[in-house]
């Protein structure tokens, strides 16, 4: 493949989300294809892909089953209202999801990315208080480094701070600890000491009284935030404290879920029920946006019993594309894939040798912490002066030039490698990382 040079008047147009748009249009990155666990770029190299895509390609890039699926679809049905119609392969996809989440979360509502499931479920969990004749339980509580997407409820339960100071204040929320601690420095896996911060959701509801408190939402692994493992007992105890004061526990799972975690969700990995989950970035192994938010039967109840004569609307929210027919399509194409293929066990067999190739990166220049759990890892770096984004940024460009692919965020180096990624790429990877940091230094 030709290597291609893109103008100025190609690329003004686009205006590109999360990505420094004047450093980029100096100097494109542009991906033109992709197979298996590479991505290609316009002068036909092929860059190992470190991070899924974006956490959302587990299975590998361009799946010919999943390919098959949508070209089907897309000669059937292209697409089909949502509102007050239906079409069978939502309604198979939601009963698909039903049989792989655990425990009574068993109705399936559908959007189209992670920050629309995030927005999605708070609105429910407001609504479902509204409902059961406690209006007053509007509060949303989130968690410092937390990322719920970018809408305004997610960026109020979010506690990144470079996301929300640009946009004002949003709705009304509040937030736990992180649960990094500097006696956890270096943990393999879940660290053993942070449970008691759990007990910091005991004093809000003392600042804030749970009558006004709807919903505690957390990613049971942190994902962009910088890859943070909970502490042993934790969600536990997140639980306990959440039926203990009618509080709704929200698992977004839009990282966590489908197979990173070595299971299907991360509430089956930890054993712990939350009343809502959230779905979306390896539901459709990203070929197709797509996402779900899955409730529990006493919630979706709760709607029905109250939603009037049956013509009404019980719950006035939706998107244009709920539950798409190529969307849904590819979906249970993915799912059969992580399904038959075992991945997420797959996951569990292969992380242990991950995470002992990450950890030899200890000692590494400017490597001050270093956290993993499943296929998900992350290397905490000091920050350059008064530029604490800059090094990670510097470390992810010079590793793409390299071929190889890793996510920068904030002051992390984040990988989350395709389920299916074999060890020799994973040490290649590592390697080229590990001699980076060094020609950084």
């Amino acid at each position: 493949m030709a290597a291609t040079q893109f103008t100025h008047e190609q690329l003004d147009a686009y205006w590109m989300p999360f990505t420094a748009n004047r450093q980029f249009k100096a100097d494109p990155r542009m991906v033109v294809a992709a197979e298996g666990v590479h991505l290609i770029d316009h002068t036909g190299r092929r860059v190992l892909d470190g991070v899924s895509g974006l956490w959302c390609c587990g299975a590998g890039h361009n799946r010919p089953e999943i390919v098959a699926a949508v070209q089907t679809q897309l000669k059937t049905l292209d697409y089909a209202p949502a509102f007050q119609f239906g079409h069978p392969g939502a309604f198979e996809l939601a009963n698909r999801i039903r049989s792989i989440v655990p425990g009574a979360l068993d109705y399936v509502f559908f959007a189209n990315s992670g920050s629309e499931c995030v927005e999605t479920a708070l609105k429910m969990a407001r609504a479902y208080w509204r409902l059961r004749g406690q209006p007053g339980k509007t509060r949303l509580i989130g968690r410092a480094r937390g990322y719920h997407g970018v809408n305004f409820g997610g960026l109020a339960v979010g506690g990144i701070a470079n996301n929300r100071k640009l946009f004002g204040q949003s709705v009304e929320s509040d937030h736990l600890s992180h649960t990094l601690l500097p006696q956890n420095t270096f943990c393999r896996g879940l660290p053993q000491q942070g449970r008691h911060l759990a007990e910091q959701l005991n004093e809000l509801i003392a600042l804030h009284d749970a009558s006004t408190i709807a919903a505690v939402i957390v990613e049971p692994v942190v994902g962009s935030g910088g890859v943070i493992p909970p502490p042993v007992g934790y969600l536990q105890q997140l639980r306990q404290i959440c039926s203990a004061n009618d509080i709704l526990l929200i698992f977004d799972e839009v990282i966590s879920g489908l197979g990173r975690c070595g299971a299907l969700t991360a509430a089956e990995r930890f054993d712990v029920q939350p009343d809502i989950l959230t779905l979306a970035k390896q539901l459709t192994n990203g070929a197709v946006p797509m996402g779900a938010v899955v409730a529990s039967r006493d919630i979706y109840q709760t709607f029905m019993d109250a939603g009037g004569a049956d013509y009404q609307l019980e719950f006035p929210h939706g998107y244009t594309y709920s539950g798409h027919p190529v969307a849904s399509a590819a979906a249970l194409a993915a799912l059969e894939i992580l399904v038959t293929e075992a991945l997420p066990q797959r996951v569990v067999a292969m992380s242990p040798h991950f995470e002992e190739a990450l950890h030899q990166l200890r000692g590494s220049p400017h490597v001050v912490d270093i956290r993993n759990y499943g296929f998900a890892g992350a290397l905490h770096l000091a920050p350059c002066p008064g530029e604490p984004a800059r090094r990670p940024f510097d470390v992810a460009l010079r590793m793409w030039e390299k071929g190889f692919y890793v996510r920068c965020g904030a002051d992390t180096i984040q990988l989350g490698l395709p389920f299916v990624m074999a060890t020799a790429q994973i040490d290649s990877l590592l390697a080229a990382l590990g001699e980076t940091l060094v020609e950084l230094a």
